[in-house]
């Protein structure tokens, strides 16, 4: 066992010098978010992608991600991973909150305690279940026990939901002040973040200028040169990416992690029948579905937990392998027949995408497929009342019980499975690898078999980046921090 060490890229920054030369042009960096405008400063815990950025940025935990999606040191200094990983052992910096009182290891505990407490009806909550014990050993070193090894635990501890407050104010490392729509987020001094002091370090670093704007209002904003950056692009608006050769910087996909598929949400009429619904999941093609887009090397998926993982035992294989697209077709078209002769009614299902020009065409492939098995498709716009309703989440962490727990009864969200969550459940207090996995994929086939959502694929997330900007790298998480987009580039 050692303590990892405090890496090299957060004490560089904390003692960057100015850059050589720097311009004016670089005292400020600016960045639009694709959402609302309130969505930059919400409060509780949860919170939409902006609000996930802003937070993470003036709220540190325990440990951060950094801009390439690894875990890098926060409040805490260094840790080791002890008892078979079922214990992480923390040391915490000499960080002070925001009126310079120190942060002590029983302050740490309480907040992380309570936390954890405010989120238990949550999906995030469902995946801290993995906790048992959160203890203070000294006043600088804070143990959290697992009820079983966890090998993605620290990115579940670099969430922003995990940040650290106190009376409503973070830790940093950037701190935020409201100029009308636009947060201005500036860098914390080092001595506040326990790093080394150094006279002229305010120079390392530039404002960062960031609003929330309508998708088509970010891309013009990059276009014009009112912003350096657009962040959280999905799906919905990928097309407004699509605007030729960019004078100004490129379109950046990131291979991200998650959810991207039909929920089922009604399960009245013809999606009362679990074989119903599976007849809807087999007349998707999803082989075309992202034809309109020109985005090549798509992930496309028939499998809840994305393939490949960790803990993916390969015990779940995709389905109906051993058809063509027009058997599945076939097969789907007469149970619909089945249905509307019993009923006597025409099928026409109601689904719920977001609005845009992305959804537009999305919609469009999708109806296409369940018009070849007698499925009229209808566009919804409201989510309570839709059958069906685009699921576009990122994963938190690179486990199958994220996947799973998306999909858990407490929820309440659609049809669920009782059997899965307590298969996910027991496996919480499994030691051994094997079995862990196992119990898994035993939960992920009940999922399946209860056909309570549609996998299309992998989600699409997409930046609009200036040439030459420093601090931004693509990632599976999609998260893009903020902290290395304020210091200046050398």
């Amino acid at each position: 066992m050692r303590f990892r060490p405090l890496t090299a890229l957060l004490l560089a920054a904390a003692l960057a010098p100015a850059a050589c030369g720097a311009s004016e042009d670089d005292a400020v960096f600016d960045i639009a978010f694709i959402g609302e405008p309130g969505e930059l400063q919400e409060g509780g815990l949860r919170l939409s992608p902006a609000g996930q950025h802003l937070r993470a940025a003036t709220r540190e935990g325990l440990v951060a991600l950094s801009e390439d999606g690894e875990i890098v040191p926060a409040i805490a200094e260094r840790w080791i991973v002890a008892d078979e990983g079922s214990s992480y052992i923390f040391r915490l910096r000499n960080s002070e909150w925001r009126d310079g009182g120190p942060i002590t290891g029983p302050q740490v505990r309480d907040r992380l305690r309570r936390t954890i407490e405010r989120l238990a009806d949550t999906s995030l909550g469902l995946d801290l279940a993995q906790v048992a014990q959160v203890r203070a050993m000294t006043g600088r070193v804070v143990e959290i026990r697992l009820k079983s090894p966890m090998p993605d635990f620290l990115h579940l501890l670099a969430q922003p939901e995990m940040g650290l407050e106190r009376d409503g104010e973070g830790t940093g490392p950037l701190s935020a002040a409201a100029d009308r729509e636009t947060l201005v987020l500036t860098a914390e001094p080092p001595s506040r973040r326990g790093l080394p002091e150094s006279e002229n370090w305010r120079e390392g670093f530039r404002e960062l200028h960031a609003r929330a704007l309508p998708p088509a209002e970010a891309v013009e904003a990059f276009e014009t040169g009112r912003a350096d950056l657009v962040l959280n692009g999905t799906i919905a608006d990928l097309p407004l990416a699509d605007i030729g050769a960019l004078s100004r910087g490129t379109v950046r996909l990131d291979a991200a992690l998650g959810l991207f598929g039909l929920e089922v949400r009604n399960e009245d009429g013809f999606l009362a029948s679990v074989a119903n619904r599976e007849a809807v999941a087999m007349a998707i093609d999803r082989s075309t579905l992202m034809q309109p887009f020109n985005v090549g090397g798509w992930a496309q998926t028939t499998r809840i937990v994305a393939p490949g993982l960790p803990d993916d035992a390969g015990a779940v294989g995709e389905r109906w392998q051993d058809m063509t697209i027009e058997q599945r077709q076939a097969i789907a078209a007469g149970r619909v027949a089945d249905w509307e002769r019993a009923t006597g009614e025409d099928l026409v299902l109601n689904i719920h995408l977001p609005p845009g020009p992305g959804s537009d065409r999305l919609f469009s492939r999708i109806a296409l497929g369940l018009a070849a098995a007698g499925i009229a498709a209808r566009r919804s716009d409201r989510l309570r009342t839709s059958d069906l309703a685009l699921k576009d989440r990122l994963a938190r962490y690179a486990g199958a019980r994220w996947y799973l727990n998306q999909f858990h009864c407490l929820l309440a969200q659609g049809p669920c499975s009782e059997e899965a969550d307590e298969l996910v459940r027991q496996s919480l207090s499994v030691a051994d690898p094997a079995r862990k996995a196992a119990l898994l994929a035993e939960a992920e086939r009940a999922l399946t078999d209860a056909n309570v959502y549609i996998p299309l694929g992998a989600p699409i997330r997409w930046s609009l980046v200036r040439g030459g900007v420093t601090g931004f790298e693509e990632n599976r998480w999609s998260v893009h921090p903020l902290f290395p987009l304020a210091q200046r580039g050398i």
